[in-house]
């Protein structure tokens, strides 16, 4: 049987990981550049060293059983706490981390987060960049479970922890708002929360994974449509597909040309303190990640990210 320690390797979980992904030995042998009977020698040392089967061979796609989906669980723990060591070596030797992940939630203007992008290639670090899209709760997850180095765009609720820096972006107001076609549209203001039940509301999914997702502004019984972005729910509203609560920012340029109508509801307004926040290590952070505090340190860069959302990206 062969030692467990000699096959169970980064390069067997990152193949555990290729196979699964793509559903077949095949596809998996293309991306990794192998042959797949190559592929399946491996996985069967894998198996003789564990003493157990990896994957379902009843099944003509590569279905992992129970034993290789822990492992495979397990592995991707391994090969990201491999990469944060090799970061860490990578940061303490030149001063730039080898990678910064950087979570931004998507009530952010996406113009203001690509010039930022921009501006840091600039330089020609030597850090590879890796932006996570998130929402609400999963903003704050991303930083808080270490899957983010930077997190922008967090509900000051969120953030908690004596590890834990923040700085305030701005304030939003979060106004109600229907197309013109939207049967709200003729209604009496202020608006009842009874009156707005009746109607079909959009909302943004909260990308939160572990932790408990977020709901604003839905009601009880009130029919929901769900959509995976900020841009993509101001299309559904100015399609009359719902009504809902969308940043000042973002509906002024259509409020203005009447595509949108503003209507007041019963109750205080929504005015949504937004927050940046990292993880306060003891040494000092790379320079990657000063770069960047230093950019969000700046009045003008700060109120950018509330205001620039002009041409939106779905």
């Amino acid at each position: 049987m062969p030692d467990r320690r000699h096959v169970l390797t980064p390069d067997a979980l990152l193949m555990m990981d290729t196979i699964a992904r793509t559903g077949s030995f095949a596809a998996a042998a293309r991306e990794l550049g192998k042959v797949p009977s190559a592929l399946t020698y491996s996985v069967r040392q894998l198996e003789d060293a564990l003493d157990v089967l990896l994957f379902d061979r009843r099944s003509r796609q590569a279905r992992l059983t129970a034993a290789g989906d822990e492992l495979l669980r397990e592995g991707r723990l391994l090969l990201q706490q491999m990469d944060a060591v090799a970061n860490r070596v990578q940061r303490v030797a030149s001063g730039w981390e080898a990678e910064l992940t950087i979570a931004v939630d998507k009530a952010m203007a996406p113009h203001a987060v690509f010039d930022l992008m921009d501006a840091f290639y600039a330089l020609k670090p030597p850090t590879r960049l890796r932006m996570r899209s998130e929402v609400m709760t999963g903003t704050w997850e991303a930083l808080s479970t270490g899957q983010a180095d930077l997190a922008i765009g967090v509900p000051a609720d969120r953030v908690a922890g004596p590890d834990m820096r923040q700085e305030i972006i701005g304030e939003v107001s979060f106004i109600f708002a229907v197309a013109p076609h939207h049967p709200l549209a003729r209604a009496p203001e202020p608006l009842s929360a009874t009156e707005i039940a009746n109607h079909r509301i959009v909302a943004v999914a909260d990308t939160a994974r572990g932790l408990a997702p977020m709901t604003v502004g839905i009601l009880p019984g009130q029919d929901v449509l769900t959509l995976p972005s900020m841009s993509a729910k101001l299309e559904a509203q100015l399609r009359g597909l719902g009504c809902g609560y969308l940043p000042e920012p973002m509906l002024r340029p259509y409020l203005e040309q009447g595509r949108l109508v503003h209507k007041q509801v019963e109750g205080p307004e929504r005015l949504i303190r937004i927050l940046y926040a990292w993880r306060q290590a003891h040494a000092q952070p790379g320079m990657a990640l000063t770069w960047w505090l230093h950019q969000l340190a700046s009045p003008a860069t700060r109120r950018a990210l509330l205001e620039r959302h002009e041409g939106l990206l779905l």
